[in-house]
């Protein structure tokens, strides 16, 4: 539900997209979360973050993870979407399926406090939101 101005004028949803960065390593295939420490906690998640202007949902992923993690990849499909509120307003977040292709410009270590590559199992152990959890539970291994 979109909250509204005391004008009546619909706020638009914030728009958001990111990435569940995979790769082949030496155990099987994993993949990449991010922990994020703020408001005092640790938060475990896949890298994320809004759109810029004039940025499409597909773009915004890459950016994203390539920010925030220092990893350059490449999509593979549409994972999902999730819908939540956030001050009072929706935030749609988009999901991509990628593989890493290689470094890329450099991590932002302003907003992610660690990187880990893990397989399925323990992703789903340590991500701190049901919706990523969900997520990943009922996404079928990608195309590797």
């Amino acid at each position: 539900m979109e909250t509204c101005h005391e004008s009546g004028a619909q706020v638009p949803p914030l728009r958001a997209a990111g990435g569940l960065v995979w790769r082949r390593g030496p155990a099987g295939l994993e993949l990449l979360l991010i922990r994020r420490d703020r408001h005092g906690g640790d938060e475990w998640s896949f890298p994320k973050g809004k759109l810029d202007p004039g940025e499409n949902f597909e773009e915004a992923a890459l950016r994203e993870v390539e920010e925030e993690t220092g990893i350059r990849a490449r999509t593979l499909r549409f994972a999902g979407v999730m819908q939540y509120v956030v001050q009072d307003r929706n935030k749609v977040v988009c999901f991509w399926d990628m593989e890493a292709v290689g470094p890329g410009a450099g991590k932002d270590d302003g907003e992610v406090a660690e990187t880990r590559w893990v397989p399925r199992d323990e992703a789903l152990r340590l991500l701190s939101h049901d919706q990523n959890r969900e997520l990943l539970r009922h996404l079928p291994a990608p195309p590797l």
